[in-house]
């Protein structure tokens, strides 16, 4: 969790904890730490753009629902659209 100002690189050092404690491959058949490392790349999506991360401050997530957001419905899914972030984050591999 983030406080409503943080920096991208505060967001981003945030994000990077959560999804080593919750990736899936740290936690197989722990079905609550996949929905968590959903929700934590969720949040990083809007939060890490800044037209997602205003509408969401000033409309919660039902406000997201007007954007290009779009809901992680499987860990597949985060892979995909985030793929470069977790090269950056634990390498290549």
């Amino acid at each position: 969790s983030v406080h409503r100002e943080a920096s991208v690189e505060e967001i981003k050092k945030s994000y990077r904890k959560a999804a080593l404690q919750y990736h899936p491959d740290r936690n197989p058949g722990d079905h609550e730490a996949v929905e968590k490392f959903k929700e934590a790349s969720e949040a990083y999506e809007v939060l890490i753009d800044d037209h997602k991360r205003e509408v969401y401050n000033r409309f919660g997530h039902a406000g997201l629902s007007g954007t290009d957001f779009h809901p992680f419905t499987n860990v597949e899914d985060v892979f995909d659209s985030f793929g470069d972030i977790f090269e950056d984050f634990f390498g290549r591999g």
